[in-house]
């Protein structure tokens, strides 16, 4: 394993992704702050947060179990982005950009996950 979770790509791209989530829901309507702009913000954190976590267990089983939590946090975030373009809140091609992050952070994770030996 990594020495520390800031040396793990994934990590460093999830939180790349969570920037870039903080930008776009800054544009969202205001009656929005307290349920989708805060859903959406706390699913992006939470998969770093997992990834951080897990890692500081120095058990692979433990670390598995977060990173599944991570994996996730991502569905639902995916969910919420495409939920956030129907609204209107968030334009397609923004939207396409930050799934293009989740698909990207989703597969370096899955692969993470299935390096890690039972």
């Amino acid at each position: 394993m990594a020495q520390h979770f800031k040396d793990l790509v994934v990590w460093q791209k999830a939180m790349e992704m969570v920037t870039e989530i903080y930008k776009l829901t800054d544009c969202f309507p205001k009656q929005e702050v307290y349920s989708l702009t805060n859903q959406i913000r706390r699913a992006a954190v939470s998969v770093p947060s997992n990834i951080a976590e897990g890692q500081a267990h120095y058990s692979h089983r433990e670390f598995r179990h977060f990173l599944r939590h991570s994996a996730g946090s991502l569905a639902e975030l995916e969910t919420q982005l495409l939920l956030a373009e129907r609204l209107g809140y968030a334009d397609h091609p923004s939207t396409e950009s930050l799934l293009q992050r989740v698909h990207e952070v989703g597969r370096i994770l899955n692969g993470l996950i299935a390096s890690l030996p039972e």
